[in-house]
């Protein structure tokens, strides 16, 4: 053995784990900690309240908004759409399992002959529910063309399509605020390393010995 100590290695940089925002408040009496570590726990804390808020007035104003624009269509549907009789020219298929819940859910494409607004005899495919027989009556909307088209948003639609909306404008909030504290985050910490780096070239003289 020589004698000379080997020269001086650094420490590992302390490891900033998340912290439980509610554990936050011990950070102010641990020396350890930098200020970038306080502020990041401030903003995490700040990010914590500031992202429900705001994903809450997002759902309601974009759900709002898509409850109006929803309701405006089917308005426009009902204006513009003509419910009529048509009739059956076969019979529709049967469901595997008649009188079940499903059956009475499910629909299937049949040939139906109606009248279109204009006087006009035409036939065409629509969707009837299982089991009936060619000449029974079912009712179809038709557009100004006499074409068949999809019945007016149903309440029940437009509800769901809102809620749908509004959980969209929830995510999209609380991914925003994740990724810009995430962001925050890196930056915060490459700047304590950079210190690290910083405070470690003026520390690490001192603790090499000369031979």
């Amino acid at each position: 053995m020589s004698g000379v100590p080997p020269p001086a290695q650094p420490p590992d940089p302390p490891h900033h784990q998340l912290v439980h925002p509610l554990s936050l408040w011990r950070w102010r009496h641990n020396p350890l900690y930098r200020r970038t570590d306080r502020l990041q726990g401030r903003i995490a804390l700040v990010m914590l309240l500031l992202v429900p808020i705001l994903g809450l007035g997002a759902t309601f104003a974009i759900g709002d908004a898509a409850h109006r624009h929803y309701r405006a269509a089917a308005e426009h549907q009902r204006q513009n759409l003509r419910l009529t009789t048509a009739v059956l020219t076969h019979d529709a298929p049967d469901h595997p399992e008649p009188g079940s819940a499903e059956a009475r859910e499910n629909r299937y494409p049949a040939t139906v002959r109606y009248t279109d607004p204009a006087g006009r005899i035409r036939t065409a495919e629509t969707d009837v529910l299982p089991g009936l027989r060619a000449g029974s009556s079912v009712d179809v909307w038709v557009d100004a063309d006499g074409a068949i088209a999809e019945p007016p948003m149903p309440a029940d639609k437009i509800r769901s399509r809102t809620m749908g909306w509004g959980l969209v404008a929830f995510l999209t909030v609380t991914l925003a605020g994740a990724a810009a504290y995430r962001g925050v985050a890196v930056v915060l910490r490459r700047r304590n390393l950079a210190q690290w780096d910083a405070k470690w070239a003026e520390t690490a003289p001192r603790w090499t010995t000369s031979p």
